[in-house]
């Protein structure tokens, strides 16, 4: 007669496996420790993560916390087997929401769901969220990893990310000092960053017939699709903090140029009554840029309103603080270009100037 099972036998004979989520947590650990920062109390594997604020160094903090995904790029990583580098997409795109408040990122906690665990690919995909919390000051406190059989196909998983920031309660960005006449900076992205992919994939797929390990027309070396649209999301933390410590008060707005591209972002931290206008002539259009407008036949304004067309995060300043924001920024790192200028404007909109020349060309 058949033995009955025991109970961790049962659960695994159901799909999931108690077993390989330990032995995950076990090979993310050294990652996370790398994270530890002050204020982190305690350590990984609680009911619930601890953070002193105090001792952070924070007098009179106010909490700003932010949650997110990385969207369709996740497909891009699973149907390639690329997984070290979407973590870094999960933390860039909760961090820098953060930033744009004035606010420093404290800690960061991820979800992980997926049908059947594949240890080795929840360890890449966890390191790369730990070197992303890394590179941002940013501790990796706690998580959660879901095994649900039966809700994603055989490798699918899905990400989302919650982080926790700080900022001083006399420091918080609103945006509300920006006036006419001040100066638009543009800090340039790495690439597509995480936004736009549904049409990025159906552009190279199904419009053009290309796969991912296909190498790009326009790239300059070679690389296959899946290495150019699987770079990582910018991390604008570190040049940012480092602004607001030497220049105080010299950045007005930010504006993280996410879903909704340049034309939906940049509104967000307008006071009413306010708009800008961007020159499409004063930053470069990136090559895949280029060739996605190219191949599917995008119109301007849709890619302006889809895509970060090459600028990662906006920098609103007076004209007078241009100037040295550019050379700290561009000290730390960043490529920083001057696009555009605020004006008045009742419908608060942002329109883009010649793309006629330097983006249908």
């Amino acid at each position: 007669m058949k033995q009955p099972m025991g109970k961790q036998g049962a659960y695994k004979e159901a799909g999931v496996d108690i077993d390989a989520g330990a032995e995950l947590v076990e090979r993310i650990k050294p990652a996370i420790a790398k994270t530890k920062r002050s204020g982190v109390m305690g350590g990984v594997g609680g009911f619930g993560a601890l953070f002193d604020v105090k001792a952070a160094g924070y007098k009179d903090p106010v909490l700003v916390s932010a949650t997110d995904g990385v969207g369709t790029k996740i497909k891009i990583a699973i149907d390639t087997n690329r997984h070290d580098t979407i973590g870094v997409d999960l933390v860039a795109m909760c961090v820098n929401d953060l930033i744009v408040q004035g606010a420093e990122p404290l800690f960061f906690l991820d979800y992980f769901a997926t049908g059947k665990l594949e240890v080795d690919a929840a360890q890449k995909v966890v390191e790369g969220i730990a070197k992303g919390c890394e590179e941002s000051g940013c501790a990796l406190i706690g998580g959660e990893t879901a095994e649900m059989p039966g809700m994603y196909a055989d490798g699918d998983y899905d990400l989302a990310g919650f982080c926790v920031g700080a900022v001083e309660r006399d420091e918080i960005l609103t945006g509300e000092t920006i006036q006419e006449g001040d100066v638009v900076l543009g800090l340039t992205a790495s690439g597509l960053h995480s936004n736009g992919y549904s049409l990025v994939r159906k552009i190279m797929t199904s419009t053009q017939g290309y796969s991912y390990d296909s190498p790009a027309p326009f790239a300059e070396n070679g690389e296959s699709f899946a290495e150019i649209f699987l770079t990582p999301t910018r991390l604008y933390v570190r040049s940012i903090l480092n602004v607001f410590k030497t220049h105080k008060g010299a950045i007005k707005g930010l504006a993280n140029i996410t879903g909704g591209g340049l034309l939906e972002n940049i509104p967000r931290v307008l006071p009413e009554g306010l708009g800008v206008d961007l020159d499409a002539a004063s930053w470069p259009l990136p090559a895949q840029f280029k060739w996605l407008r190219r191949a599917g036949d995008l119109d301007p304004i849709d890619m302006a309103r889809t895509l970060n067309c090459g600028i990662g995060m906006a920098v609103i300043c007076a004209p007078e603080e241009a100037g040295k924001l550019i050379q700290t920024l561009g000290e730390t790192g960043e490529t920083v270009y001057q696009i555009g200028q605020v004006k008045k404007d009742e419908n608060g909109s942002v329109e883009i100037q010649n793309t006629q020349d330097h983006w249908l060309a």
